[in-house]
């Protein structure tokens, strides 16, 4: 039987480079990888659906699956997480010194729906009672104008959404203190430039190691999906491709753990390390459906409550039946 050749499309990540490198195969299948960014990945999944396997935005992807369904299967290996407390933007001359404090103000997002933006709007409201009908917003493009939202939502009542005009730019109007803050992953150019834009959680990091000793929650960003037809064709290939993931990260576990030659650019990549284990555990980027229920059940709980899905997701929903028990030795 022939090999299937595949078009891969994703981030050339630390724990993905043995894909790229090709010491790490999918069983069946020859992979033509392509590096890109996940803004260009996500337009052209979901726009266009040009590759047969792609990083995809979680939060967009459950928007999808909830609504006509996706044409991606998606697997367990998630490829980008990242707590969010530093992804909040304030301006200081705005009476903004705590979460609590943005009530009643004017939040700029680029995508309402993005998965960042998910994350925050959840932790503020479990953990400092911020509901996102507390704030108004504004959505459209972080440094380019013309951004046009790629989804359709239907939000709660009280919840007040704009698109700001095309020739504008949030990172401009957190500038001019047009709005008060900002949630972005990336970080706005006004940042650094400007004296009256912070970030509102200055010690992000203590913050963000408070809360995960609280919750036990890593957020989950990003996905890998799976053209659907494929699946059908070939029901073998999400845990093949799912395996192929999972090596590559334990590479990466063994090369960051390297003390001899350091395989990151930093002083103490190998200390970094082992605190992150000390903190989160041995695997503390883990894969899989099981080892991620609370991370995976929390996001589609705050999905439904932001009205982002018109229906509470599961993981049954959302990942191919066959990665949730893989084969043990």
């Amino acid at each position: 039987m022939s090999r299937l050749t595949l078009s891969l499309s994703c981030v050339d990540y630390d724990r993905t480079r043995a894909i790229f490198e090709e010491k790490v195969r999918v069983t069946g299948c020859d992979i033509v990888p392509t590096a890109m960014s996940p803004e260009e990945a996500f337009h052209r999944a979901f726009k266009f659906q040009e590759f047969d396997i792609s990083e995809l935005s979680m939060s967009s992807y459950m928007n999808q699956v909830a609504k006509d369904g996706s044409p991606y299967v998606g697997i367990p290996a998630f490829l980008s997480r990242m707590f969010r407390h530093s992804s909040i933007y304030i301006r200081t001359d705005k009476g903004i010194d705590k979460p609590e404090d943005l009530k009643g103000k004017v939040v700029g997002v680029p995508e309402y729906q993005m998965t960042a933006a998910l994350w925050v709007r959840g932790m503020l409201a479990d953990e400092y009672g911020v509901q996102p009908a507390d704030m108004s917003w504004r959505d459209g493009g972080l440094e380019e104008g013309g951004k046009i939202p790629n989804v359709n939502l239907k939000l709660p009542e009280g919840v007040h959404l704009e698109t700001i005009p095309t020739d504008r730019t949030l990172s401009e109007m957190l500038d001019t203190g047009e709005i008060d803050a900002l949630m972005s992953a990336r970080a706005p150019s006004c940042f650094g430039r400007n004296a009256n834009v912070t970030r509102l959680f200055q010690d992000y990091r203590a913050a963000e190691e408070a809360y995960y000793k609280k919750t036990g929650l890593f957020p989950i960003m990003h996905i890998v999906g799976i053209r659907k037809s494929l699946v059908e064709q070939h029901p073998w290939l999400p845990v093949n491709v799912l395996n192929a993931f999972i090596e590559a990260k334990q590479i990466c576990y063994t090369n960051l753990a390297k003390v001899g030659h350091l395989f990151t650019t930093l002083p103490w990549p190998v200390d970094e390390f082992e605190a992150a284990k000390k903190l989160m555990g041995e695997d503390y980027w883990p894969y899989g459906v099981h080892q991620n229920a609370a991370v995976i059940e929390a996001m589609c709980r705050y999905s439904f409550d932001q009205g982002l899905t018109a229906r509470k997701l599961t993981a049954e929903d959302l990942f191919a039946p066959s990665t949730f028990e893989l084969a043990k030795v």
